[in-house]
């Protein structure tokens, strides 16, 4: 609002008689918003089709309708406000004139409101005294009229006579006696309310009427036209014989059905045309537990969409969906949205819902979950599109989070892709996907970021975090990379094994912090012959075992693994021999725990005594035994109950003197001995 609004004594309705030409309809009293006009014609509050000018202005303004209401339809304009307050002052703060003279008009126009809905009330007169205002309990009035006694209060009066009705009762045990009047009030047709169902009468107001007035309403067989949207709020329900009870849209317009409460059911009726054949969203309450089983969307430009719209308290969640088939659609079969700061359509349940374009030149996808998390399901479906004019059988949008997906049928041409992932997606899962578009069956840009069973070609199996207690298998294969180029190059956790060619010059491959990279294994290994040499280290880490690890020759490899702090190695042919020095005097066992035993006589002669030669960790294991000191003290290499190595006590007298043997179980033999 740019100026104040001057709140005029005026009641806050008008009403008009259509003439069948006129589009634009004058209302003298002042809206704050557009949201605050409520529009009817012959009286059925509508939600589109119309637009409103003048919000903000003391005098008021204009409706003017997309297509002109009937002749002789009663249009009334009413303003209607939420009865609430949305201004609250602090204490101490700022008084503004402009927010208490716009609180003061918002309470103008209540007080308008309610006293325009007391006068249209029954009531007493002015000059008499009030007497008893309490309608006759439920009990009592059932099956009767309303009457008054000789004091004028109210009571319930027989129909017996000529008000009676004939009575029914139902065939069987136990059955009940009821009026004919209150049997045949348990099912409400359209019908009732005046819809012809004859494809050229405007049935529009006749639905909203029905479904003002009650909560369930049925559809005989019949097309239905329809110029604006219908609207299902709490506990409505609209049922039909099957695809004999068509609903069909004058244009492409305007949605079809929008569901904007919870509880509701469509079910057994065909839709025809339409923005949206049905649209669901929280507006006045959340968009929970509605049921659409056994419908046929045809020709709409979206067949079903799910909104999370503007408000998190209003949600559009656990909504079911079976039996539905989309034909024809002109951009998406389903598609679920956020169109607002809401939240994301999330648990909803879609059970053979299928999508055929049928020739129809469909721009979008079968299936479009742009956004949604906590399992939107989709199970036993079917997307079969134009592969001239369609982007995707099924895509998986940037929003979406925990997308399930089961015994999907994809269908298509042009290398339309099967099931498309998009970048930012997560925890995709995908189960028994039979692709039979020639596109990618799974056209991936989540970076893995899914998981797939039976799915994708040609290998129909992609597993990622997985425990496993007891794995038998036949064959194991292994992600490779091939790496050629100079330079430093970051290793990921999307491949095990890393085979580099350094010929072109010397490399840095840096493995992932250990961190984030708990119980991986990855082997590196140098390919080629050259002299450049491959250096493997970790990100923001010391690196293997705490060091820098020099791949130098060819066919030279490690392979480590982190336990969530460091990396360790666990095998390579590049692991320097572990080494013992001992400074001793007397006898030294050698216990073969070690490969080299560096030993200093300095304190005085060693006799450096082996294990028996068929000792079982003697067996086949070379041994180095080397004097370090200078000293004329000698080691004197010899064996437990035997002489020694090549059947003699084999004696190191000068410092660096060494001897290199091995045992083949029956006794000791000298390898190699320097000098």
């Amino acid at each position: 609002m740019t100026e104040h609004i001057k709140m005029p004594a005026v009641t806050p309705v008008t009403r008009y008689l259509a003439d069948g030409d006129q589009t634009e309809f004058t209302y003298p009293f002042p809206i704050f918003a557009s949201e605050d006009l409520a529009v009817y014609i012959a009286g059925a509050k509508q939600i589109s089709g119309f637009d409103i000018a003048g919000a903000g202005a003391t005098s008021g303004g204009i409706v003017t309708f997309d297509i002109q209401p009937a002749q002789d339809a009663v249009v009334m304009l009413r303003r209607e406000l939420p009865l609430e307050r949305l201004t609250d002052y602090l204490e101490g703060g700022e008084f503004s004139a402009n927010s208490i003279n716009t609180e003061l008009d918002l309470l103008m126009a209540s007080i308008q409101q309610v006293s325009r809905a007391t006068e249209i009330t029954l009531k007493y007169g002015e000059h008499e005294p009030p007497g008893i205002a309490q309608l006759p309990s439920k009990l009592a009035r059932m099956g009767k009229a309303l009457g008054f006694d000789d004091d004028g209060n109210p009571v319930a009066v027989s129909l017996e006579g000529s008000m009676a009705m004939p009575d029914f009762t139902a065939h069987g045990a136990g059955a009940m006696t009821r009026s004919a009047g209150n049997k045949m009030g348990d099912l409400i047709s359209v019908k009732d309310f005046g819809a012809a169902g004859d494809g050229i009468t405007d049935d529009t107001i006749a639905f909203q009427n029905a479904l003002a007035a009650h909560d369930g309403v049925y559809i005989p067989q019949g097309e239905y036209l329809i110029t604006g949207t219908i609207e299902l709020i709490s506990e409505k329900s609209l049922m039909g014989v099957g695809h004999g009870s068509v609903i069909k849209a004058q244009s492409n317009g305007f949605d079809v059905i929008r569901i904007n409460g919870r509880n509701c059911l469509i079910r057994d009726l065909k839709i025809d045309g339409g923005d949206c054949g049905i649209l669901l969203r929280g507006i006045d309450s959340e968009c929970t537990q509605n049921t659409v089983i056994n419908v046929q969307i045809h020709n709409a430009n979206t067949g079903v969409m799910l909104d999370g719209y503007e408000d998190t308290d209003y949600p559009c969640y656990w909504n079911n969906f079976y039996g539905v088939l989309i034909e024809r659609p002109l951009v998406n079969g389903v598609h679920l949205i956020l169109s607002g700061d809401g939240d994301t359509p999330n648990a909803n349940r879609f059970h053979k819902v299928r999508v055929y374009s049928k020739g129809a030149e469909t721009s979008g996808y079968g299936f479009y979950i742009e956004h949604g998390a906590l399992n939107n399901s989709f199970i036993d479906c079917e997307a079969n599109i134009n592969g001239t004019s369609a982007q995707a059988c099924f895509r998986v949008g940037a929003g979406s989070n925990k997308t399930i997906i089961v015994n999907l049928l994809t269908e298509s041409w042009n290398s339309v892709p099967n099931v498309q992932l998009d970048a930012g997606s997560q925890e995709t899962v995908i189960l028994n996907l039979s692709a039979t578009s020639n596109g990618p069956a799974i056209w991936d840009h989540s970076g893995g970021n899914y998981d797939a069973l039976n799915a994708g070609y040609p290998d129909k199996n992609r597993l990622r975090k997985t425990s496993v207690t007891d794995l038998k298998t036949t064959l194991m294969r292994y992600d490779t990379e091939y790496i050629e180029t100079p330079g430093t190059h970051s290793v990921d956790l999307s491949h095990s094994i890393h085979l580099v060619n350094a010929t072109l010059g010397a490399m840095t491959i840096e493995l992932p912090n250990a961190t984030d990279a708990e119980a991986a294994e990855i082997t590196i290994k140098k390919m080629d012959a050259g002299s450049n040499p491959v250096l493997i280290t970790e990100d923001d880490g010391d690196g293997p075992d705490g060091v820098e690890f020099l791949l130098g020759g060819p066919n030279d490899y490690v392979t480590v693994i982190s336990n969530g702090l460091k990396w360790f190695v666990t095998s390579s042919n590049r692991m320097g021999g572990n080494t013992r020095y001992a400074e001793a005097s007397g006898t030294y066992d050698i216990d073969m725990a070690v490969d080299t035993y560096l030993i200093s006589s300095y304190g005085g002669a060693v006799t450096a005594r082996l294990p028996p030669a068929d000792a079982a960790e003697a067996i086949g294991r070379p041994i180095t035994i080397k004097k370090t000191d200078v000293s004329g003290n000698s080691v004197t290499v010899t064996e437990q109950g035997g002489i020694g190595p090549d059947q003699y006590a084999q004696v190191l007298t000068t410092q660096y003197h060494a001897i290199t043997v091995i045992s083949n179980g029956a006794e000791w033999y000298v390898l190699n001995r320097y000098p």
